[in-house]
């Protein structure tokens, strides 16, 4: 693919999030995931997610520029939405 971005989220509820978020996407995406990590394809978009016992890393590899400006906000929109008691959580966006 072309475009990377990473995220470390502080949390000390990154496997429930993962596997949450994992769930929901189950129903439109090809998903697989465990407690620890789990993988989503975006259709062209592919998020990779990781949970210890402190943080949620959260992963992306867009086609371009434009996919992931996208797909962070999605993310990070539908990460939220799970974590609403402890939202919005800090996204610091770094490339890949």
């Amino acid at each position: 693919m072309g475009e990377k971005a990473r995220a470390i989220v502080p949390t000390e509820k990154g496997s429930r999030y993962l596997q949450q978020l994992c769930k929901h996407w189950s129903h439109k995406f090809e998903v697989s995931f465990d407690e620890q990590q789990g993988r989503v394809d975006l259709i062209g978009t592919e998020l990779t997610l990781k949970a210890t016992p402190t943080t949620l890393e959260v992963a992306l590899d867009a086609p371009d520029s434009e996919a992931l400006i996208r797909m962070k906000k999605v993310a990070a929109d539908h990460l939220d939405r799970f974590a609403f008691k402890e939202a919005p959580l800090p996204f610091d966006w770094q490339p890949a």
